[in-house]
């Protein structure tokens, strides 16, 4: 019996003895786990919350929730090279000389898109099956523009500003394809102006969340943001390819006109214009485009008029750079507000969201005008984001109504088209204008009181016909 029991005893410790070492051993191994989860976790969880939201509401199925994740990342991108050419640019020469360099690439860069912006939509027209790789071209000149860019940084070479302007050419060409893919792409209980809303407001989270990113980076040093973009804009030519077929396919598309009806038409070929299937748009969308346009203009004017008026004239107690800033984080609070509230207000009366919209503007710049000042400023750039992001909207929403759904993603591509147009001659004339602050913001007003007025009529018509002027066949 004691040598029955010796064995089950030893058995017994040396059983216990094991467990109590498995025990430890599996709970250090669980607590390894267990950190690795929660260090795991903030990436993962992050990632899975990004995921769930670009994806509500059937946008993750029709293939809209990767373009906006691929949004996302172009807003990343562009505010690397921003924040890296911010010291660049306007900060390491006199400010003639950068006014100067600054307008005559802008001149030799711009100048071929101006001439050649608009053959873009009918080429688009053309030419269906290739905007994931228009896409992915822009990503992928932006890459290698941004490797350039720091290799002129680090040299002080003049390649900085071609391939700077190149970018910005190559940043406004994916916008132009973005905005024909979307409506490719539309979930069933989305609607255009919500899916457009969703895509803009995430490249604005986006360069929100890479702004002190890029910050960080740049103090290592001046080509480090540069490295970044050059990242972020590989993962996103390889992101183009991983959008849903069906943004190549052309099937059940037809060409629009930006006209509103056969009797407006302005073509040089009276043979493509008779030709049947060509639509014109309908006078609620010319006005609103026409109004859009001027918004669009003042945006490019502020961009670049004000980045020199702020160097030369740096608000109060500010430095250039931070004045600069403190109006970039205006403008863009105020889109980001613009966005929430135009998805907020879906349809509702876009013909007198546009007209109020405008007069806001204007008031706003009449305002920074006659009393000038650093505040008012800020003021301006913030109102001018907010209107231009809500007015948009409102775009989108009477295209989505007034605009045949076969000839819809064209009216995207040559609208937006216009649109960057009309911001390249904005920021044109902002280059030239003398550096006073009250003049600059006397022309702002009297271009937007000319996109106003001549647009006011047309738009209020249409808000009492109630959109009833559809589009036509020409």
């Amino acid at each position: 019996m004691a040598a029955a029991r010796s064995p089950q005893g030893a058995t017994g410790v040396g059983g216990a003895k094991g467990n109590i070492r498995g025990g430890g051993s599996g709970r250090v191994g669980g607590s390894v786990r267990a950190m690795g989860r929660a260090l795991h976790f903030p990436v993962t969880g992050t990632a899975r919350g990004i995921r769930k939201a670009t994806h509500a509401h059937g946008a993750g199925e029709s293939g809209l929730g990767r373009l906006i994740e691929l949004h996302a990342v172009n807003g990343a991108g562009d505010v690397m090279i921003t924040v890296a050419l911010a010291s660049t640019v306007f900060f390491s020469v006199p400010t003639d000389e950068a006014r100067g360099r600054v307008a005559l690439y802008l001149a030799i860069t711009m100048a071929p898109f101006t001439v050649l912006a608009p053959v873009i939509g009918p080429l688009l027209d053309k030419l269906p099956h290739g905007r994931r790789a228009a896409m992915a071209a822009a990503m992928l000149a932006r890459a290698l523009l941004a490797l350039i860019i720091s290799g002129a940084v680090a040299s002080g070479s003049l390649e900085l500003y071609p391939a700077a302007l190149g970018a910005l050419v190559a940043s406004k060409a994916y916008g132009v394809v973005r905005s024909a893919v979307v409506p490719r792409l539309l979930p069933p209980r989305i609607s255009l102006v919500k899916a457009n809303s969703r895509v803009t407001l995430a490249g604005l989270l986006a360069t929100g969340v890479a702004a002190p990113i890029a910050g960080g980076l740049h103090a290592i040093g001046d080509p480090w943001p540069l490295y970044g973009a050059f990242v972020i804009f590989v993962a996103g030519t390889v992101l183009c390819f991983f959008l849903d077929p069906k943004v190549d396919s052309a099937k059940g598309e037809d060409t629009a006109l930006l006209a509103a009806d056969e009797n407006h038409l302005h073509g040089p070929h009276p043979k493509e214009v008779k030709r049947p299937g060509l639509r014109t748009v309908g006078i609620a969308v010319t006005h609103a485009l026409g109004a859009n346009a001027a918004l669009r203009w003042l945006s490019g004017f502020l961009t670049f008029f004000l980045a020199f008026l702020l160097r030369e004239h740096p608000m109060t107690g500010q430095s250039a750079a931070v004045s600069l800033g403190i109006v970039a984080v205006s403008a863009g609070v105020g889109n980001a507000l613009g966005t929430a509230v135009g998805s907020w207000l879906r349809q509702r009366a876009p013909e007198i969201i546009i007209v109020t919209v405008m007069a806001v503007v204007l008031g706003a710049a009449i305002t920074a005008a006659i009393f000038f000042g650093a505040v008012l400023v800020a003021c301006l750039a913030a109102t001018a984001g907010f209107c231009q992001a809500l007015a948009k909207l409102s775009l989108d929403a009477l295209i989505q109504r007034d605009v045949p759904e076969l000839v819809r993603t064209s009216a995207f591509a040559r609208s937006e088209t216009m649109l960057q147009m009309a911001w390249v001659l904005g920021g044109a004339i902002g280059i030239v204008m003398p550096l006073n602050g009250a003049l600059g913001f006397t022309l702002a007003a009297a271009v937007i009181a000319l996109g106003w007025l001549t647009t006011l009529r047309g738009l209020l018509a249409s808000a009492r016909h109630g959109g009833t002027g559809r589009p036509r066949v020409a």
